[in-house]
């Protein structure tokens, strides 16, 4: 009897053993890429087989000059997974798109920006069912870091969701959301948006020269607009976010006016200084006669991840307040922490991932989602 019951225990210590492909997925996606999000997250990863303990699996660059700058990271790639328990052997090939390509450009005739075109009313792209934008009163509260996490947050919960930047004199999207490809535009009058983190996102940053200001009047900010929202392919959306500048100019009073708004959220710290701009964006949206769906207290409370105190850097309980006046609901209390500033540096928005942060962006979504708004 001793024989076969060391045989089986043998036999249960390898199953154990056993590597799967999520297993590697899951270590791969942790190895980050230097210009941002991660093997998996960026789909460049390529045939992953997984036989007994010998792993395979082909690491796709988007180009041969980018295949030859990673060698460093197929090494690195193989050495994390050569590491993982019951892996025997592991082979990582290195590949690419295929041969070197200019960067894409636009067909000669699409040009972005200039005069609005005359239009019956306010309009909703085809396929898109609801139209939300993110605002704040003044710049540095986090509003595009809230925009990208709650765009991905949604995705994550099974909805179609699309992100468009169009917070046009700054616009952070591209880098925040790990996309960096110009557009297509197959007629010279449409345009292809991008896909990352389960998102549709198009932002104006991908279609200009990263390096240069945008020095525009204002019809030709309201015309750029025009054109992201309706000559892009947005293709069928449960929700569209739209990423604002913040403030109350041009590009929010066109928003307004031009496309069928089903309401606005406004993201504000707790400082008063914050809470005095974010008033006016606020009135802004009343007298505009778009609805407020609610506020958000971005920055609400520092956790030190040493000792777990909690710290009010920018004082506690305004937004809460602001909310409670004005009748409409508080969505969410965000923390300020480390994790959220560098994934978004890192191009993988921190609801991408696990944590607490994550959570709250989900218990964010999940309200959106109850509310019928995505």
């Amino acid at each position: 009897m001793r024989p076969k019951t060391a045989t089986y225990d043998v036999k249960k210590e390898a199953e154990a053993m056993a590597v799967t492909k999520e297993v590697v997925e899951q270590a791969l996606a942790k190895l980050r890429l230097p210009d941002g999000g991660d093997l998996v997250s960026r789909d460049m990863l390529r045939a992953l087989s997984v036989d007994g303990g010998a792993v395979r699996f082909v690491i796709e660059a988007p180009s041969p000059d980018a295949a030859r700058a990673m060698e460093p990271l197929r090494a690195a790639a193989e050495e994390l997974v050569a590491g993982l328990p019951g892996v025997g052997s592991v082979s990582v090939a290195l590949t690419a798109h295929g041969p070197a390509q200019q960067p894409q450009k636009p067909a000669p005739s699409l040009k972005l920006g200039g005069h609005p075109k005359p239009q019956a009313g306010p309009m909703k792209p085809a396929g898109v069912k609801h139209i939300v934008a993110v605002a704040s009163g003044k710049g540095g509260v986090g509003k595009s870091t809230v925009s990208s996490n709650l765009a991905v947050a949604l995705a994550k919960q099974g909805r179609r969701v699309g992100l468009l930047d169009a917070d046009i004199y700054g616009p952070s999207q591209p880098r925040m959301m790990g996309v960096s490809k110009r557009p297509a535009s197959p007629d010279g009058k449409t345009i292809i948006p991008l896909q990352a983190h389960g998102v549709t996102m198009m932002s104006i940053g991908l279609m200009l020269d990263p390096g240069k200001a945008v020095v525009w009047r204002g019809p030709m900010l309201m015309g750029a607009l025009q054109q992201m929202l309706g000559q892009v392919e947005w293709g069928d959306l449960d929700i569209l976010i739209v990423d604002l500048p913040p403030g109350t100019g041009d590009v929010q009073l066109t928003l307004c006016q031009r496309a069928a708004l089903d309401g606005a959220i406004v993201v504000s710290t707790p400082q008063d200084v914050a809470l005095l701009d974010a008033r006016k964006a606020i009135d802004m949206f009343n007298t505009l006669k778009t609805p407020i769906l609610g506020l958000i207290e971005n920055m609400s409370v520092f956790v030190c991840p040493n000792c777990g105190h909690e710290a009010h850097i920018f004082g506690h309980g305004g937004v809460a307040a602001e909310a409670e006046k004005m009748g409409v609901p508080l969505l969410a209390q965000l923390p300020i922490d480390l994790e959220t500033r560098l994934a978004g540096d890192g191009g993988t928005p921190v609801a991408a991932g696990g944590g607490d942060v994550a959570d709250a962006y989900a218990r964010l979504a999940r309200g959106l989602i109850e509310g019928g708004i995505a």
